[in-house]
């Protein structure tokens, strides 16, 4: 254990030294190919990095944070676009909080006047959900009483929140660092009526936000002027989700270390498609018919764990991720009984 938290803040120390690079150097160089290419060396070391971290809890999140948002961040700003180059030009803090967090700052435009009664609301939430967590933890202890399919179950809402809390933390230290106001991460995607509501606005927001400039907005361009503007968002759709596929696949790399079985971008890929057929059917029928929540919910919700089962997890199954994970839990209560003196008397 205290290998791999040396490890993690080598890891975090380069990153944050590149990313001052970033902030002197290329954001003095012109916008375009050339400040493209001085970025290059920093796309290539945030891929790199995460391979230093075999740890679960400590390598995914920094592989996600550093090889695929921080990357892909980079490289709007290359082009003077994305959340890097926004006006008023940033501290050098704030820039490396938006750079390597997964974080978006809230468009100071959009009113907020119940901020003062939504915090506390949403801190008992997270701290309802942090519970439950726990409970799936500690309901492992007796994992060989349970039905392989209880176990996936728990495992779907392990994974969600998991995710959630550990961004939310992520977002908690940079709005007490900089007293920022940020956008939501998750918007409850339990409640997802549809595929589009799924993972448009409730799923995972940051990976959203990120790839709307990256992917979607540019290849719907090109499709417009192909296809016209009534069909431009079909292949942009798709588009969006083969390339959250192929992410997908490089961050199992990073936790697995063993060659992608694409399992993970064909989920990614079914996605895309029945969320490009689901903009068709709504489009044909414009609003002449439509599923009662109560039905298009469970069913959203539904297709979703299923096909996550079926091809979204064989592969952590395989590797065991799963079982390291679980028993990183362990080794951390271990870690700090043994630094905090817990065990003593």
């Amino acid at each position: 254990m205290d290998g791999e938290i040396k490890s993690f803040l080598k890891v975090w120390i380069s990153a944050l030294a590149s990313l001052c690079y970033c902030y002197f150097i290329s954001r003095k160089i012109p916008k375009g190919k050339i400040r493209l290419f001085s970025l290059f060396p920093i796309f290539y070391l945030f891929l790199v990095l995460p391979l230093g971290l075999s740890s679960f809890h400590l390598g995914g999140p920094t592989a996600f944070y550093l090889a695929w948002l921080g990357n892909f961040k980079l490289l709007l700003f290359a082009f003077d676009q994305g959340p890097l180059s926004s006006d008023p030009l940033k501290s050098l803090p704030l820039f490396i909080s938006i750079a390597s967090l997964p974080i978006k700052i809230q468009n100071k435009e959009t009113p907020s006047p119940q901020n003062t009664t939504k915090v506390p609301k949403s801190l008992l939430i997270l701290a309802v959900k942090a519970f439950f967590l726990v409970l799936i933890i500690r309901t492992y202890d007796y994992k060989q009483y349970l039905h392989p399919n209880i176990i996936l179950a728990l495992y779907c809402c392990h994974m969600y929140l998991g995710i959630e809390i550990a961004l939310a933390l992520s977002a908690a230290l940079a709005r007490t660092m900089l007293a920022l106001e940020l956008e939501p991460q998750f918007n409850e995607p339990y409640l997802s009526t549809s595929l589009q509501d799924f993972w448009g606005r409730r799923w995972n927001l940051m990976v959203t936000s990120i790839l709307r400039p990256t992917i979607y907005d540019p290849i719907r361009c090109i499709s417009t002027r192909i296809l016209g503007s009534r069909f431009a968002l079909l292949p942009a759709v798709l588009a969006t989700f083969a390339v959250s596929g192929l992410m997908h696949e490089l961050i199992f790399y990073y936790l697995t270390r063993v060659d992608p079985t694409w399992e993970v971008t064909w989920f990614f890929v079914l996605h895309g498609i029945c969320t490009a057929m689901e903009i068709v059917v709504k489009k044909a029928l414009a609003g002449r018919f439509q599923l009662h929540p109560v039905v298009s919910g469970p069913l959203t919700v539904g297709f979703v764990a299923v096909s996550g089962v079926w091809l979204f997890f064989p592969q952590i199954l395989r590797n065991g991720v799963d079982t390291r994970a679980i028993g990183e839990y362990g080794i951390l209560f271990h870690f700090l009984n043994d630094k905090l003196g817990l065990h003593g008397a």
